[in-house]
């Protein structure tokens, strides 16, 4: 009897052995699959310096999500393509690019579904969609191109520098950054000797103060305007101030942000809040040295149309 059943059981157990082999073969044959996958997608690498350090991303990659819109900015100057970004973002000249690609969410909470959908071959992010860092580094290779926060110029053209590295455009990123460092230099020049500024934020009818050691600081720091009042502290919303302290101020130029406008909101623009009695008493005022930072200053800053339009308009006002 215990003969008779031996048989059966040595053909089965050989058919377990033979069953496992194949399974394991066929899981090595995914394996390798997939490693040659991966290969074939990242390729070359290119270095880039990060936020978080120094990070190896696969050479230009095809299927870009951006939360970072100085990064949109800097790619559509460099005609590279993305395939997804937050839609709602009110940035002008970033339009025609929004409406052409897929939504994955705000910059504070990116679409989690609508970006395994897409699956990115790079996620890039800044200040505003770094707490999410993790969350998406688990999706795909992200980026966390935050800027310093003291050296706006200086950030931004290491940024752009860096895209024209990894989308293989570095002829089409130099030429802007030699506009820019150009540009700089031409308004650098042509705000020389005339007078100090005040960086003020409108935002609902209130008034906040940004000093020379602020993201907007960029203004006395690089281009050169002195500080009217260079005892504003650091601060990420500026320092609350009055109308009051404007007229007692008396800044020879005022450099305004409407992020009322800028976010879309409803509420007076910035020109209407500022025309009252005690500011129309500042020297800025009288002389028409009022000059409105683009949107994009608030939303985009660091991205090189940004800095163009900016730098644009400071030359332009202070050359009259």
């Amino acid at each position: 009897m215990i003969k008779s059943c031996w048989k059966p059981l040595a053909l089965s157990v050989l058919a377990l052995t033979l069953l496992s082999a194949c399974g394991q073969k066929s899981n090595e044959n995914s394996t390798a699959s997939n490693t040659a996958a991966s290969a074939a997608v990242s390729g070359a690498t290119v270095n880039v310096n990060t936020a978080r350090g120094e990070m190896a991303v696969p050479e230009n990659p095809s299927k870009v999500v951006v939360f970072d819109m100085a990064t949109l900015d800097d790619l559509q100057a460099l005609k590279v393509p993305v395939v997804g970004a937050p839609k709602k973002v009110l940035v002008p000249y970033l339009q025609q690019t929004l409406e052409t690609v897929n939504n994955v969410g705000t910059l504070f909470e990116p679409d989690m579904e609508a970006l395994h959908a897409l699956k990115p071959q790079l996620i890039i992010i800044s200040g505003r969609t770094a707490p999410k860092y993790d969350e998406l580094a688990a999706l795909a290779p992200t980026m966390d191109m935050s800027d310093s926060g003291q050296d706006l110029i200086g950030d931004g053209l290491k940024m752009l520098d860096s895209y024209g590295k990894l989308f293989k455009k570095e002829t089409e990123a130099k030429k802007l950054h030699d506009d820019i460092q150009n540009l700089l230099a031409e308004t650098q020049q042509a705000v020389k000797g005339k007078g100090t500024g005040l960086i003020l934020m409108v935002n609902a009818g209130k008034l906040s103060a940004f000093g020379s050691s602020s993201r907007f600081g960029w203004i006395h720091t690089q281009v050169g305007v002195p500080a009217a009042d260079s005892s504003i502290p650091e601060a990420p919303h500026g320092q609350s101030v009055s109308f009051e302290y404007v007229q007692k101020i008396n800044p020879d130029w005022l450099f305004v942000i409407d992020r009322t406008a800028a976010i879309g909101e409803e509420g007076k623009t910035a020109q209407a809040v500022l025309n009252n009695d005690l500011v129309r008493q500042s020297k800025a005022w009288k002389e028409n040295h009022v000059i409105y930072l683009s949107s994009a200053s608030y939303l985009a800053a660091g991205g090189v149309q940004q800095m163009k339009t900016d730098l644009t308009n400071i030359k332009a006002a202070f050359a009259h």
